[in-house]
């Protein structure tokens, strides 16, 4: 019987197996690739749903209720590790097998072309769903009202804040990716995920794919009179939704965040590690 081995990978190890699997990632049916980015698109907006919901009511501190939503937050991440699919944050790691030449800039790019649009629509399809559900309107429209709020917010932030959170996001999105290859095990998988993901949410980084299905119910939500009807007297006095459109959302939020993971995740997490163990 071949010896199983239970302990974790090496550093060296993981970067090996991390170029491994980017070569497959880059040369693998580019349909597959993206019916793959779909799913993870459609993991990654249940987790944001759930967390939405989570927190709508809570009552608890800000930081237990943070702390609390990051944690079912990990749901996406989970699913697309343990269950298979592809994301483009975590393919920001791509960058190691192109500066060793394994694969090529064109490879890269059209890997990352084709999972960020995938994962758009998967998440775009779980917004609209949601919508259809009528979700929003539940507890007295009170989750509408804070999917509605943490749109709001989102596009209300400052480019460079947008920027900075989305390198900070995706460096412990991309540290989770990493230590999932270092364990054997879903096990190893579920807790690699749990502590970066649940960091990232509870400190209010920015996070591309999270954000593509966040701001596209906040605007879903706006353009529902019936619904933004019940939910207005639960928004706080003054509220600005003037930022809430397309162009705040592609512009404002998604185009400094996405910016500010392709750094997080391919140079403070991918060039850094390649630099370390595989450059010779």
């Amino acid at each position: 019987m071949e010896h199983f081995n239970i302990d974790s990978y090496t550093p060296k190890q993981i970067a090996e197996r991390i170029e491994k699997a980017s070569v497959s990632k880059s040369t693998q049916d580019p349909s597959r690739i993206f019916v793959l980015a779909l799913l993870a698109g459609a993991f990654i907006a249940f987790g944001a749903a759930f967390f939405t919901f989570v927190i709508h009511d809570s009552t608890l501190g800000q930081g237990i209720t943070k702390l609390l939503g990051g944690l079912v937050f990990c749901l996406g991440l989970i699913l697309v590790v343990v269950a298979g699919a592809e994301l483009f944050t975590g393919n920001n790691l791509l960058v190691m097998a192109c500066v060793d030449k394994k694969i090529t800039l064109k490879q890269l790019m059209s890997n990352w072309a084709i999972v960020f649009a995938g994962n758009f629509i998967g998440c775009l399809a779980i917004a609209v769903l949601i919508y259809l559900s009528g979700h929003w309107g539940s507890e007295s429209a009170r989750v509408g009202a804070k999917a509605l709020m943490i749109a709001n917010a989102k596009v209300n932030l400052p480019f460079v804040q947008a920027l900075t959170r989305g390198i900070l996001c995706n460096a412990l999105v991309c540290m989770a990716v990493w230590l999932c290859f270092a364990g054997h095990s879903s096990t190893d998988k579920l807790l690699s995920i749990l502590f970066p993901i649940t960091a990232f949410v509870t400190l209010g980084f920015e996070h591309s794919v999270a954000n593509m299905y966040f701001i596209p119910a906040g605007l879903l939500i706006k353009s529902d009179p019936q619904l933004m009807a019940s939910l207005q007297p639960l928004l706080p006095a003054g509220t600005d939704l003037s930022q809430l459109t397309l162009s705040g959302f592609l512009l404002d939020n998604l185009l400094p965040v996405t910016v500010g993971n392709i750094i997080g995740g391919s140079f403070f997490v991918g060039m850094i590690y390649w630099y370390i163990y595989l450059r010779r």
